[in-house]
C-alpha cells in the first residue's frame, strides 16, 4: 500500500510538474508575433504588386498603378491567415479541409468539373482539372495552368518573397508571399512551415485523400496551407456579363465586389458533406450564398448571414456626411483613418480628431462604426491574419471561454502582416471608389436583359410612386432635408431611439411623402443614389429574425470592441421582441439588450434584380444555381413575390402557419462524431475501458454524441449560452450551474437510450429539456424567414392587427405591388 501511494505521489508530482510547464510556456496576449515578425520581415518588405493580371475582370475598367494594387490585394493578399485555416482544420475535428477543395481527385465529391454547381465557389480561368497526381505539388490532385495561358506574376518569389519561417527555404520552398493559385479565387496555395523532413517521410498523399485512419488525426501535417483572400467571399460572376459555362469563366464574366451569393458553406465547411454529423447540419442552416461572420470567434448565436455586395463606395461616403457620425473611445483611436493617407482633398473629410468619424456602417447590424478603414482591416483580422494573437481571445469554433478585445494596436506592433495589411488597403478603397457602379439589367451583355424590362411609362410612374411612399424612407440615400429626428449627424448614441421615433413618424405625414415623391420622379433619382439610408432600423420594427441584431461580438469587451464606435455602445434597447416556441408555436417575449444590439441597417437596393434571395440571410425566395441573367430573373421574381405576399414563404414543417415562417431543423438523425485521431492525448489510455462500458458513444473510429433526432431546431442547441452575461456573482453562478445540469441530463437521458434509439425516443429525451433550453438561449428567435412585412397585409400569429397597421401602415393593392416590382427592375 506504501508503494502505491509512494508511486501515486510521483505521479501526480509529474503531471503537475508538466501542466506547469505548459502553463509557464503558453502564449501570453500582448506578447506573441507573427510568423513573419519571427521571420524577420518587416510590413514594409510586403510591396503591393500593381500587375494588371486581372484587367478583364469588373468590366475592364482603366485603373491607375495604386488601384490595381488595391484590386490585387482584394484578390489574392491573404497576409499570413493560411496558418487560422490550418489550425482550424484540428479545431474543427477534420470538417474543414481546404486542400481537400481545392482538390479533384476522384471520389471527391466536387471537382473543377462541378465545382460551381456544387461548391459555389469561382472557378479561376486559365487552369485545367487535373489528370493525375502531381509530383511537383507532393502527389496532390491540383488544377493545372494551362500552357496558353500566361504565367501567374503573383508567384514569382523573385519579387515578392515569401517568408522563411520554419521548414520553408530548408527542405520545402518558400515561394512567393503571395502564395500559388490554386484554380479558385480568392484561395492561395502556400508551403506549409511545419513541413520538415519528418513530416515528409510521414506524407502519404493516397492516404490523405482515401485513408480515414491517417487524415483524421490532429498529428496530420499536411505540405501545404491554404490562404483566403476576401475575394473568396466577394469574386463572383459579374451579373451583366456572366459566364457562358458557370463552371468555366473567362476573368471577363467575373466582378470583384458582387459577393460569393452561390457559396455552399455546409460543403466547403465540411468537405465530406455528412448529413449525419451534426457539425454538417449546423452549417447547412446557411443558406448558399450566406456565412456566420461570427463562426471563427464563435458567440454562441446561429447567425448566417449574406457576404456583402460592395456598391457605389464613393457615393455610400457621402452619404456617411449627412447622418453617420459615430463618436470614438480611446480603443478605437487605434484605427486608422482615410486622413492617415491623405491630408487634402475630399477623403480627408470624414475624421476630426480625436474622436469623430463619419462613416458608412458595412456589417447588417451597424456595428463597425470607427470609420472605413477600420472596417476593412477588421475584415483581415476575422479572415486569420495574426491568428497568434487573435486565436488566444476566445476558443475557435467551439466557445465557452470569456473572450476578451484584440488590440488594434498590438496587432500592429507585432504583426508584419496586418502592418502591411493596413499599409495597402488604402489602395484598395481607392479601388473601390472607381470600381463598384451598379450592375443594371438594362446594359446585361447582348441585350439578354431587355425581355424583362417591358413596363409602360404609366406602370413605372405608378412604381416609383409606391417606392416614394412605402419604401424610400429606409431605401433611398436621398431624402428631404431636414429629416427630423436624424438630421444633423444621424443621432446615434444614447437617444438614439427617441431620434428613429421621431423620423419614422415624420416618414408617414404628407409633407415627407409629397416631398420623396417629388424626387423619385426626378429623372435623376436613380443616379449616385446607394438605395439605403444606412441607418439603424430597430428590429421590432422589422420584425426579421432577431439572432443578427442581437450578435455579442461587437459588445464592450469583446473580441471587436476596438471596432465598434462609443456611439454603438451607448445604443438604447429598442424594447420587446416576440418569438415562437419551436415546439409548440406559441408567442412569447423578449426583452431586448442595450449597449449596441437590436439594430439592422437597411440593405441597398442597388442591382435588387441581381441579388435573389432576399432579406439578410437569404430566406425569402428560392435559391438558382445558373448565374446567368435568366436565372438570377427566376430568383427575383420568385423571391419579389415572398416579400410582398408573405403568405407565400415557406412554412415550417412540424408547426406550419402556427408560427411566422420556417425554422432550420436537422434533416436526418445527427451526430457530433469526434474521430479517435482528434481526441486529447490523455483520454486515448482510458479509450478501451470507455468502449466495454459505454460502446454507443466510445465507437471504433472515435467518440459520438447524440442521437439528435430528426427536426431538431438547430438554433435551440448552437444558442445555448455556455457563459454569464450577468456580472452578479451569484446570478453568474446560477447559470453556469443551470447549464451544467442541463448538459448532464441530456447527456445522461441520452445515453440510456442505447445504440439504436429511434428518433420518437430521442425526441422525446429532448423535448423534457426544450424549455431550459429556450431559458439558457442567447437568442431563441428560431424562425428565420420571417419580417418586413411594409406594404403588405400579414400580420404575425402573435401580433394585433391594429399593432401591425400602426407600424407598418396600410398593405398595397396587387396593382401596386405588381408596379413596384417593375421599378425595382431597373435599379
Amino acid at each position: 500500500m506504501k508503494k502505491f501511494l509512494a508511486l501515486l505521489v510521483v505521479l501526480v508530482v509529474i503531471v503537475s510538474a508538466v501542466l506547469l510547464i505548459k502553463y509557464l510556456e503558453r502564449p501570453i496576449s500582448g506578447h506573441v508575433k507573427d510568423e513573419a515578425l519571427l521571420a524577420g520581415v518587416k510590413a514594409t518588405d510586403f510591396k503591393a504588386s500593381d500587375s494588371d493580371y486581372f484587367h478583364d475582370m469588373d468590366g475592364g475598367i482603366t485603373l491607375t498603378s495604386q488601384e490595381r494594387q488595391g484590386r490585387n490585394t482584394w484578390i489574392v493578399w491573404t497576409a499570413g491567415d493560411d496558418r487560422l485555416w490550418d489550425v482550424l482544420s484540428v479545431k474543427s475535428i477534420g470538417a474543414l479541409d481546404f486542400l481537400k477543395t481545392i482538390s479533384s481527385y476522384p471520389g471527391l465529391k466536387a471537382s473543377r468539373d462541378n465545382r460551381w454547381d456544387y461548391l459555389g465557389l469561382v472557378n479561376e480561368p486559365c487552369f485545367d482539372k487535373p489528370t493525375g497526381p502531381d509530383p511537383d505539388r507532393y502527389g496532390l490532385w491540383l488544377d493545372k495552368r494551362r500552357a496558353d495561358c500566361p504565367k501567374d506574376p503573383f508567384e514569382d518569389e523573385s519579387q515578392f518573397p515569401g517568408v522563411k519561417y520554419g521548414a520553408r527555404g530548408k527542405n520545402i520552398a518558400a515561394g512567393s508571399f503571395y502564395g500559388y493559385a490554386t484554380g479558385i479565387m480568392g484561395l492561395r496555395l502556400f508551403p506549409n512551415p511545419a513541413f520538415d523532413e519528418k513530416a515528409a517521410k510521414k506524407w502519404d498523399p493516397v492516404r490523405y485523400y482515401t485513408d480515414p485512419t491517417y487524415y483524421e488525426s490532429k498529428d496530420l501535417i499536411k505540405p501545404y496551407r491554404v490562404g483566403m483572400s476576401c475575394g473568396f467571399c466577394h469574386v463572383g460572376p459579374n451579373p451583366v456579363n456572366p459566364p457562358a459555362d458557370r463552371n468555366h469563366p473567362k476573368f471577363e464574366n467575373l466582378s470583384s465586389n458582387v459577393g460569393a451569393q452561390y457559396f455552399w458553406i455546409d460543403r466547403i465547411f465540411d468537405w465530406s458533406a455528412d448529413d449525419k454529423n451534426f457539425i454538417y447540419q449546423l452549417f447547412h442552416t446557411s443558406r448558399p450564398g450566406t456565412l456566420d461572420t461570427s463562426l471563427v470567434s464563435t458567440d454562441s448565436i446561429n447567425n448566417p448571414r449574406t457576404m456583402n455586395a460592395v456598391y457605389l463606395l464613393r457615393q455610400r461616403l457621402e452619404e456617411a456626411k449627412r447622418w453617420g457620425k459615430e463618436t470614438l473611445s480611446p480603443a478605437n483611436q487605434g484605427n486608422r483613418q482615410l486622413n492617415d493617407y491623405v491630408s487634402t482633398g475630399p477623403l480627408s473629410q470624414y475624421y476630426k480628431a480625436p474622436d469623430i468619424v463619419m462613416t458608412p456602417r458595412v456589417l447588417k447590424d451597424g456595428s463597425d462604426s470607427v470609420g472605413v478603414m477600420g472596417a476593412l482591416n477588421r475584415v483581415y483580422l476575422n479572415i486569420g491574419v495574426f491568428s497568434e494573437e487573435w486565436l488566444l481571445h476566445f476558443n475557435a469554433l467551439v466557445g465557452g471561454k470569456a473572450i476578451t478585445p484584440i488590440d488594434v494596436k498590438v496587432a500592429r506592433e507585432n504583426s508584419s502582416y496586418f502592418a502591411a495589411t493596413e499599409n495597402q488597403t488604402f489602395a484598395t478603397a481607392a479601388f473601390f471608389l472607381k470600381a463598384t457602379d451598379a450592375h443594371l439589367l438594362k446594359d446585361v451583355h447582348d441585350h439578354a436583359g431587355d425581355k424583362y424590362l417591358q413596363a409602360n411609362g404609366a406602370t413605372l410612374k405608378q412604381g416609383k410612386i409606391v417606392f416614394a411612399e412605402n419604401c424610400g424612407r429606409c431605401h433611398s440615400s436621398k431624402q428631404p432635408q431636414p429629416a427630423p429626428g436624424m438630421d444633423p449627424n444621424g443621432c446615434a448614441g444614447k437617444d438614439y431611439m427617441n431620434c428613429w421615433n421621431r423620423y419614422w413618424e415624420w416618414t408617414k405625414t404628407a409633407e415627407y411623402k409629397d416631398q420623396m415623391r417629388q424626387m423619385v420622379l426626378a429623372d435623376d433619382f436613380l443616379k449616385d443614389n446607394y438605395l439605403s439610408s444606412e441607418l439603424r432600423v430597430p428590429v421590432t420594427l422589422l420584425h426579421t429574425n432577431a439572432c443578427s441584431p442581437l450578435a455579442t461580438n461587437a459588445l464592450s469587451g469583446n473580441i471587436w470592441d476596438n471596432f465598434s464606435s462609443q456611439s454603438y455602445k451607448d445604443l438604447p434597447s429598442v424594447g420587446t421582441i416576440t418569438w415562437y416556441d419551436p415546439i409548440t408555436g406559441e408567442p412569447n417575449q423578449y426583452n431586448m439588450p442595450a449597449g449596441g444590439r437590436g439594430y439592422t441597417r437597411p440593405a441597398s437596393l442597388v442591382s435588387v434584380w441581381s441579388t435573389a434571395p432576399f432579406l439578410q440571410n437569404n430566406s425569402v425566395g428560392p435559391f438558382d444555381v445558373d448565374p446567368s441573367v435568366d436565372g438570377r430573373m427566376r430568383s427575383f421574381n420568385a423571391s419579389i413575390e415572398q416579400m410582398l405576399w408573405p403568405e407565400k414563404r415557406d412554412h415550417d414543417s412540424k408547426l406550419g402557419t402556427k408560427v411566422p415562417g420556417t425554422i432550420d431543423r436537422t434533416t436526418v438523425q445527427s451526430h457530433l462524431h469526434v474521430p479517435l485521431g482528434y481526441l486529447p492525448g490523455f483520454l486515448l489510455p482510458f479509450y478501451s475501458l470507455g468502449q466495454a462500458l459505454a460502446p454507443w458513444i466510445f465507437g471504433e473510429g472515435g467518440i459520438q454524441l447524440g442521437p439528435i433526432p430528426t427536426g431538431t431546431p438547430v438554433g435551440l442547441l448552437v444558442n445555448l449560452n455556455p457563459l454569464p452575461d450577468d456580472s452578479d456573482p451569484a446570478k453568474a453562478a446560477t447559470h453556469q450551474k443551470d447549464v451544467a445540469k442541463l448538459v448532464f441530463d441530456l447527456d445522461h437521458d441520452l445515453k440510456k437510450l442505447g445504440p439504436n434509439a429511434t428518433d420518437e425516443q430521442a425526441s422525446a429525451v429532448f423535448r423534457k429539456q426544450v424549455p431550459q433550453l429556450l431559458h439558457l438561449s442567447k437568442c431563441p428567435d428560431l424562425v428565420v424567414n420571417r419580417g418586413h412585412y411594409f406594404g403588405t397585409d400579414y400580420v404575425e400569429p402573435g401580433e394585433s392587427r391594429e399593432s401591425a397597421l400602426r407600424e407598418r401602415g396600410p398593405g398595397l393593392s396587387d396593382q401596386d405591388k405588381r408596379a413596384l416590382i417593375e421599378y425595382l427592375k431597373t435599379f
